[in-house]
């Protein structure tokens, strides 16, 4: 038998201890044995070295490549000028790896949040005295006094204790504070049974002495701890397409480097030229300035969402919430709003609104009964001087209180002497006060036990039998409230002799009505679920509470419209092989109730293995392991403790389920924007390219220099691609279903768009410009420059200059792929007008500056040149427009493709 099915002696004698606690010399014995009680950190992979690991991603390896190359040149041909664009490669490097590590740098944080939830001081029992302790030197048979505020140190079996009452929270995810007694416990799970304290719970009234079982790792928080230390991060779908595109562009230009390594000394190309050409070719084809670029435009996004009440703790979760197709929500503090309330009385035979009873002072008077027992019949508190009038308790308790104290205006004098309290086997409350007429009995509970004992009712002001007929409504008043999702209690009570029998006091009992309590749903969740639904997003609750009160809640939100939803408890899970599950999770409606911590993140599994992109919520320690398992993790900010924040991804700033909707809608616009810059800088990327292999093929100077493409690359482009990171999201968005997870970032719309349209445009415009400088200057075909010749620095320039005109022409073209330019605008995003302010004025400084002279090899191009390229991108737009004119004819046959 386990420890909570066993009497107090036998439990005692299981862990070889007694009454009195254990020696000191023991205790130490034992905790050489067992070890501190606290939570110790799974061995991971240190942080240097995973500081190093961000600089050998398969683009920075490509980037590592690039560098050597450039040095490798340099040795071969000093002067060149290739050891400056190693040098920046390698800074580029750098500072993406940092940045990067440090984003992804949170795994040590879970522990500290983990050891906050612990007390660090503890009253325990010593060589049978009572001495106070820190709590990570409590041993297994240690025994230890908690009373009401104190959280749990350790797994700890109740042997002595009085009005008892947990919150498990944080633990099992149920939202009610829980009686104990000391009682061995029928139930067969340890975490559910009414004599167990867990490890991170608190206590919220009555004083215990409770015998320690189970310390540190061992207990259920420590295990919880472990499942979400070790559980690995599930790989984001924004990493994995980066990941591929990386393997694409790498596999290109090796390719098509190793090609030319190969054919260049048989077309007689100096060895040492042919590894120019690689160089080239690599900083052509790899765009060195997309993920510095995709970094702050997750960082934009994100603090667009925070200004939505939702904090973003990992960047490339941004990205991930856009493509969910599943979100796994919790219940309380999410769907509703945290916090009981009376919503509906039974006083006597008579049904009442709260707003008819308010302010009522007949209805106080002819019920006074009924108020007097909900405002004495709790084990409620009041605060304290830090915070007059707040009440502490249990949140059902403390809503009767707040009703009890609108009614009666003023209580009269009592005293409590005597108390049955609350178990879960009796399921009622007990209390005897000395009021003025005498010794009075107030008693709540469930209805079907209160109602037991009841022979008699109070109607109006008369107290009468209490027969079949009115059980049946009374019975059918409380199932009516059930299926309202409100919590019933039923209230009764009885005058009691001067002298009276403990053992008789719950007898022939006066029935004073029902109570109906709620926790209401936020009032902008059925709008929010409703947009979850024209989004083809799947909302699956997954809560602690009581299956009927998860329904009823689900039913008013909007998220349950049929008949019968298909309703899994934590027991029938239990009993479900993983293949029944996954068949379970295929119906349209299905609420998950009554579960723990590893049927959570079981849920989450599953989903994944049914090729979902998940989001779940989650608030407590219970949560932290379904967090980390899901591909994005979103903890409260309000109600959830650190451990949940630590272990998630986001982090709801008002704890409200409408938050969620707001970044979905934000993060579906974030892969359309990565789409868009993706596509602006692959455009001049072609436009890079051809220059080299028109140096290679046709044996002409080489039209752009590597560091002047690398300026291309990393300078002046930075500021436009960002501001098509931040376009702001189409309200279309979420009437669309969630993005197939086969959909690439570079798929053949945009290669083809990017390639063989506008890169080509744009690369035979800035051909057209260097050969334009290059011929009017007098050079021939077959003629070889100097790198320093003045006709050679203005016809490179040349071509840089129509790159970055192009560029200024391409941004707007590039914010839609079908809507027309005169319709997404000129004027509507701020950050693309400055970029282009900043390219002019970079345009510039290369053409008319020292230092853009030193630093790229530059010399000033002819003023008419200016004219022509004007001209040029006027004629690109025009051949855009007419492109884009084709695709809405095309699209229009297609309504259920998105338009961006």
């Amino acid at each position: 038998m386990k420890i909570h099915q066993l009497s107090i002696d036998d439990a005692l004698a299981s862990v070889r201890s007694s009454s009195g606690g254990l020696s000191s010399s023991e205790a130490e014995r034992r905790r050489r044995e067992f070890g501190l009680n606290r939570v110790e950190k799974v061995a991971g992979e240190p942080a240097w070295w995973r500081l190093l690991k961000e600089f050998t991603r398969f683009f920075s390896v490509i980037l590592w490549c690039a560098a050597g190359l450039a040095f490798l040149a340099e040795w071969f041909a000093p002067g060149q000028g290739t050891a400056r664009i190693g040098y920046a490669i390698i800074a580029v490097i750098l500072i993406s790896g940092v940045f990067s590590f440090w984003q992804e740098y949170r795994i040590e944080q879970t522990l500290a949040a983990l050891q906050k939830l612990l007390p660090q001081q503890v009253s325990a029992l010593r060589d049978g005295a009572i001495v106070q302790l820190p709590a990570e030197q409590i041993v297994i048979g240690d025994i230890i006094l908690l009373e009401a505020g104190n959280n749990v140190p350790a797994d700890c079996r109740l042997i002595e204790g009085f009005g008892v009452r947990v919150n498990n929270a944080t633990v099992t995810g149920e939202s009610v504070s829980k009686a104990l007694t000391i009682a061995p416990s029928e139930k067969d799970e340890l975490v559910y049974s009414n004599n167990i304290f867990m490890a991170g719970t608190s206590v919220v009234s009555g004083q215990a002495r409770a015998l320690v079982f189970a310390t540190g790792a061992l207990t259920e928080f420590g295990r919880i701890a472990h499942l979400s230390q070790t559980r690995e991060v599930v790989v984001s779908p924004l990493r994995r397409q980066l990941a591929y595109l990386s393997r694409l562009i790498a596999i290109l230009a090796i390719g098509i480097g190793v090609a030319f390594l190969i054919v260049g000394p048989l077309i007689a190309i100096p060895f040492w030229l042919s590894f120019i050409f690689s160089i080239g070719i690599i900083i052509a084809m790899v765009p060195e300035g997309l993920l510095p670029t995709l970094t702050l435009a997750l960082v934009l996004a994100a603090q667009r969402m925070a200004k939505r009440n939702v904090l973003i703790r990992h960047l490339t979760s941004v990205e991930t919430l856009g493509s969910a197709t599943v979100i796994c929500t919790d219940k309380t503090g999410t769907l509703t709003e945290n916090r009981m309330r009376v919503r509906e009385l039974l006083l006597g035979d008579e049904s009442h609104s709260i707003a008819t009873v308010d302010g009522s002072a007949e209805l106080a008077l002819r019920h006074r009964d009924f108020f007097m027992c909900a405002s004495l019949c709790h084990d409620v508190k009041n605060s304290g001087r830090h915070a007059p009038g707040a009440l502490l308790g249990d949140p059902m308790e403390v809503a009767l209180l707040e009703m009890a104290r609108k009614t009666i205006a003023e209580s009269p004098p009592s005293r409590r002497l005597d108390e049955i309290s609350f178990d879960s086997d009796r399921m009622r409350h007990s209390v005897v006060h000395e009021m003025p007429e005498g010794p009075v009995l107030y008693c709540k509970g469930a209805p079907e036990s209160v109602l037991a004992l009841c022979d008699s009712i109070l109607a109006g002001e008369q107290v009468r039998s209490l027969d079949g007929p009115t059980r049946a409504r009374i019975v059918g008043a409380q199932d009516a409230m059930a299926e309202r999702g409100l919590r019933v209690l039923a209230l009764a009570s009885k005058k009691l002799a001067a002298t009276y029998r403990h053992d008789e006091l719950e007898r022939n009992l006066v029935f004073l009505g029902l109570v109906g309590l709620e926790d209401p749903p936020r009032a902008e969740v059925p709008g929010a679920i409703q947009k979850c639904r024209e989004a083809g997003i799947k909302v699956i609750m997954v809560t602690g509470d009581h299956p009927r009160t998860a329904t009823a809640i689900a039913r008013e939100i909007g998220l349950v419209r049929s008949e019968r939803p298909h309703v899994i408890t934590g027991d029938q899970l239990r009993g479900l092989p993983a293949a029944g599950l996954q068949l379970a999770l295929d119906e349209p409606e299905i609420i998950f109730a009554r579960v723990g911590a590893d049927q959570k993140m079981r849920i989450v599994e599953a989903l994944i293995n049914k090729k979902h992109i998940v989001a779940v919520t989650g608030d407590g320690v219970n949560d932290a392991p379904a967090l980390k398992c899901a591909h994005i993790g979103i903890a409260m900010g309000i109600a959830g403790t650190d451990v949940a924040q630590q272990a998630a991804d986001m982090v709801l700033m008002d704890d409200n389920f409408a938050s969620i909707v707001n970044a979905v809608e934000e993060g579906r616009a974030v892969f359309q924007n990565i789409r868009r810059f993706l596509t602006y800088v692959l455009v001049h990327n072609v436009a890079e390219l051809v220059p080299f292999l028109a140096f290679a093929l046709f044996t002409i100077p080489l039209p752009l220099t590597p560091i002047q493409a690398l300026s291309v690359d990393m300078v002046t482009d930075s500021l436009t691609a960002l501001g098509l990171g931040v376009e702001r999201p189409d309200p279309q968005n979420m009437q669309l279903p969630p993005r197939s997870q086969t959909e690439k970032l570079l798929n053949w719309s945009v290669a083809s768009r990017a390639y063989l349209f506008l890169g080509l445009i744009e690369a035979a415009i800035a051909m057209a410009a260097y050969f334009y400088v290059l011929l009017g200057g007098g050079w021939s075909y077959g003629q070889s420059l100097a790198a320093d010749d003045p006709l050679y620095l203005r016809a490179t320039t040349a071509c840089l200059s129509a790159i970055i005109v192009m560029q200024i022409v391409s941004v707007f073209l590039c914010r839609s792929s079908v809507r027309s330019v005169f319709s997404t605008g000129l004027f509507g995003n701020r950050l693309i007008l400055w970029g282009v302010l900043l390219e002019i004025i970079l345009a510039v400084v290369i053409n008319y500056t020292p230092v853009g002279h030193w630093l790229l090899d530059t010399d000033p191009v002819p003023g008419e040149l200016w004219l022509l390229l004007v001209a040029a991108g006027a004629g690109m737009l025009a051949l855009e427009e007419l492109r884009k004119w084709i695709a809405r004819k095309f699209l229009r046959r297609e309504p259920t493709r998105q338009i961006d």
